[in-house]
């Protein structure tokens, strides 16, 4: 992970001190607590390092991981909207006077909602000279899988894959049980009056989905199956509803096409408006014999150029594997790269807030940093990218 620590503080701009809002989304099955005390030691660097500045953690309230992502997009957008008036009113900046530079700071599948947002908010500006706002100036993503979950991520973690197995296969056993009684009953209802159409519906659902939980071995869908089998066994249907709207969200990690023309998309924005677009991805360091090659929890691009220099390594040398290196990123008992992680993340934004105020000031178009430094400029003007190669030699199973 590069260190910015002898860059420039960013220089007072006027007796008025500036809003930034960070705003910080969990992703699939988080909570209020994902983020531990790190949004805190956050405020705390930005509001040393940025001069002339309030600056204002937000955790997004814990939401509903379900059903198509976009539903949790506009819910985010719109609770979003609302903070910012708020927030600039109770500042005195005037509410809905876009005066608040707005950070949005994702981890994992938050990483996605966050992209979408800001994609949302520029589709629908009322045309295409109109400012954005709410004022986005940064999305910034904390091992979220643009590209997927890399493939070894379970292969890696044995004993838990194991485990997820064995969840999967007692809930499609338990799921099987429900259906079979289920069956009996709607059969009988159907001699009385025609009344069982959800039910087979909902068992349709989860055949198509079971393959998959299977095939993948993951928490994340073996969970949902084991959740949805314990908690609703009482409720046939509403126990398949809450399954399968849980696995449709995480079902967005299969749609490769979304998943590159995403990215396509933020490179753009970031060049068009100036909106800087940074990913920070854990990284296990090889430790020999076992694993000689170092290890990621998200496919990392290996090209384009432009999509690569958005890429960043987030070093964890204490964790076990992937998984605990994604769900312990902030933790400094579970990541020792937790306080640098702190530093350059602050970087980022206060580039973010550098180039807004000199945008705001009429300072014209301001160019992203270079390589070596929090933000990467992009060479082309186009918004399509070229076939992303990705840092794994498989070339199967990349998406989760």
């Amino acid at each position: 992970m590069e260190s910015h620590s002898n860059d420039p503080p960013v220089q007072d701009q006027g007796s008025s001190p500036d809003l930034v809002l960070v705003v910080f989304i969990h992703g699939f099955k988080g909570t209020d607590s994902t983020f531990a005390a790190f949004p805190e030691r956050l405020q705390h660097i930005l509001s040393e390092t940025i001069q002339n500045v309030l600056v204002e953690c937000v955790v997004f309230p814990a939401y509903e991981t379900k059903g198509d992502l976009s539903e949790a997009v506009i819910r985010f957008a719109d609770w979003l909207t609302t903070l910012t008036v708020q927030r600039e009113v109770a500042n005195g900046l005037g509410g809905g006077a876009g005066k608040a530079s707005i950070v949005l700071c994702g981890h994992s599948m938050g990483g996605l909602l966050a992209a979408d947002a800001v994609i949302e908010f520029v589709q629908t500006r009322p045309d295409q000279s109109a400012p954005l706002w709410p004022r986005i100036v940064s999305c910034i993503a904390l091992d979220t899988p643009y590209l997927g979950l890399h493939p070894h991520v379970f292969k890696n973690s044995a004993t838990q894959v194991v485990s997820y197995a064995q969840s999967a296969r007692s809930a499609f056993s338990s799921f099987q049980s429900f259906a079979s009684k289920q069956t009996t009953t709607t059969a009988t209802r159907a001699a009385i009056g025609p009344e069982s159409s959800g039910a087979s519906a909902s068992v349709s659902a989860w055949q198509k989905w079971a393959p998959a939980a299977y095939a993948v071995g993951g928490a994340v869908i073996a969970g949902a199956a084991a959740g949805a089998a314990y908690y609703k066994r009482d409720d046939l249907g509403a126990g398949y509803k809450w399954a399968t709207d849980h696995m449709k969200y995480v079902g967005n990690l299969w749609d490769e096409h979304t998943l590159h023309k995403r990215l396509e998309r933020l490179l753009a924005i970031e060049e068009q408006m100036g909106v800087l677009f940074k990913t920070f991805y854990t990284l296990l360091p090889p430790k020999p014999p076992s694993y000689p090659s170092s290890r990621t929890f998200i496919v990392v691009p290996r090209e384009p150029p432009q999509l690569v220099q958005h890429f960043s390594q987030a070093a964890n040398t204490i964790a076990a594997d992937e998984i605990q290196a994604h769900t312990g990123m902030f933790d400094s008992k579970t990541n020792d790269g937790y306080y640098e992680l702190g530093l350059v993340i602050a970087q980022v934004i206060q580039d973010a807030v550098a180039i807004s105020r000199r945008a705001v000031s009429g300072g014209g178009e301001v160019e992203t940093q270079s390589e070596g430094n929090t933000t990467g400029a992009m060479d082309d003007k186009a918004t399509e990218l070229p076939s992303v190669n990705v840092s794994s030699d498989d070339t199967e199973d990349l998406l989760l």
